[in-house]
């Protein structure tokens, strides 16, 4: 039962970041790399990223060990007092973004024409009054966390993404009228309204429960520990979407390139990479709770090895087929091919940053595992200090930004592996990192003296960045038995 479960939360979990990508394709094919697409992207973009920096991560942390073995009564009028709170925070930014529409869009999509402004003005508004959905739908997800309800978790995304990706397909034909962003609005409104409905409908259960007068709410942590929380959870999705803003200012689709070409980085981030981490932490935390050191020791080992192995493949089959790969994601309807080769270009500089973001994931795990996140959150926010710095200079071309964050998130992981203390050492599987990395040296020089052809079809493209990462993998599990240990487990 309990394996069923996990590999239909698991197909569900993948075919919402699936779902996810097929909206970014049928965006690029709707508005291309335009100002419009600039403002369709920050339309479509801004309530979730602004939920997950001030509330998704944040309320999981907090919550979920609050309503660890409490009655559902209690539980249940926690969850409303939170609620309470959202929707007044909600309400602020709603008032806070129309208000200075003007000055934000200046400021996250500044490569706008100033003809468009006024249309960039009127999505953000669109946006501003879907957080409170945003925010709420954050608060039910937690619930269903909680519920262990994670079919209805990772399905909430597929609703979204769904009505989404209709709305696209009905705003493109009206590009030519004018009202698209109209059409796409109404569509972002009841993507949210929809995933509200869905979340109500599978807490439906947690409801059923008869009412305990007595029962009081759950005493929520002090206003430092939420904090710590959200900066936790928000600093790290804050220094791309940081980025993406700054590229904003380099000209018009400038948005709207860098946002799909680190949707290339991105995939195999969330679907490989931070999965590893993921499914890994249950382990580590049993092994840290009961001080069990060669337990921890495993498991942590096995998570470096199959997240740095899973990095430098993805990272290979960007360096020689990220043509191919942005071609077949992005490369329809009005999307110009010198728009594409500047995704794939800069998608192959960011395929850099998966392997300190390897590391970062796994850090993290066993960071939090045992409580001790503030190193984490100094680093990034001293990385987004920085990006910030380099954005006051002047930097705004897209592939500097690309290998700027490169470096940052390279600072972030070696901040991040210092905190884990004198054990790393034993935990670092040595064999695995370095065949992994010189399998990837070895393809990305090669990439650089023998360019691949500009005939070269899009078939042979993908086939040749999958062989790239095939043969990545391949030397790093024939050389490496901590690899062959992580897959065994």
């Amino acid at each position: 039962m309990f394996l069923k479960a996990g590999a239909l939360s698991l197909a569900l979990l993948l075919a919402s970041r699936v779902f996810g990508l097929l909206r970014e394709s049928a965006q690029a094919a709707a508005f291309g790399a335009s100002g419009l697409a600039d403002v369709a992207v920050l339309m479509l973009t801004l309530p979730d990223w602004l939920t997950g920096v001030l509330a998704s991560g944040a309320l999981a942390y907090v919550l979920v060990p609050a309503w660890a073995g409490e009655t559902r009564a209690r539980v249940t009028a926690s969850e409303r007092a939170v609620a309470r709170i959202l929707l007044a925070l909600a309400a602020a930014l709603v008032v806070a973004l129309v208000l200075a529409r003007a000055f934000v869009v200046s400021h996250l999509a500044g490569g706008v024409p100033a003809s468009m402004v006024p249309t960039a003005t009127t999505a953000l508004t669109w946006s501003a009054f879907a957080l409170p959905a945003a925010l709420l739908a954050s608060l039910w997800t937690t619930r269903l966390q909680h519920e262990h309800d994670f079919t209805g978790m990772y399905a909430a995304n597929l609703v979204v993404n769904a009505v989404l990706i209709l709305a696209i397909l009905v705003a493109a034909p009206r590009v030519i009228q004018g009202d698209a962003l109209q059409w796409l609005g109404g569509g972002l409104l009841a993507a949210m309204a929809l995933r509200l409905a869905w979340l109500r409908w599978r807490m439906r259960p947690a409801l059923q429960d008869p009412a305990d007068p007595g029962a009081g709410r759950i005493a929520l942590p002090a206003p430092p520990v939420w904090l710590w929380a959200i900066l936790s959870a928000g600093l790290p999705l804050a220094l791309p979407f940081v980025a993406r803003s700054v590229a904003s200012q380099a000209g018009e689709g400038a948005l709207a390139t860098f946002n799909y070409a680190w949707k290339l980085v991105e995939l195999p981030l969330m679907l490989a990479i931070q999965l590893v981490a993921t499914l890994a932490f249950p382990a580590i935390a049993k092994g840290m709770a009961a001080s069990d050191e060669a337990g921890t020791a495993r498991a942590v080992q096995g998570a470096i090895a199959l997240a740095w192995t899973l990095a430098c493949a993805a990272a290979a089959a960007l360096l020689v087929g990220s043509p191919a790969i942005a071609q077949l994601l992005f490369g329809w309807g009005r999307m110009h091919p010198e728009a594409l080769e500047r995704v794939a270009q800069w998608g192959a500089i960011g395929a850099w940053g998966l392997l300190p973001q390897a590391l970062i994931a796994v850090a993290l795990t066993v960071l939090a595992a045992g409580g001790r996140m503030r190193v984490a959150v100094l680093a990034y926010g001293l990385a987004l200090v920085l990006l910030l710095v380099a954005a006051r200079l002047g930097v705004a071309d897209g592939a500097t930004l690309m290998g700027l964050l490169n470096l940052l998130l390279g600072a972030v992981a070696v901040a991040v592996l210092r905190a884990l203390g004198p054990q790393l050492r034993a935990w670092m599987p040595w064999r695995a990192l370095a065949i992994a990395f010189a399998s990837l040296a070895v393809l990305a020089i090669l990439s650089l003296s023998l360019p691949m052809p500009e005939t070269l079809s899009l078939a042979a493209g993908l086939a040749t960045a999958v062989a790239a990462a095939a043969l990545v993998m391949g030397l790093t599990w024939w050389g490496s038995p901590e690899l062959r240990a992580a897959l065994a487990r």
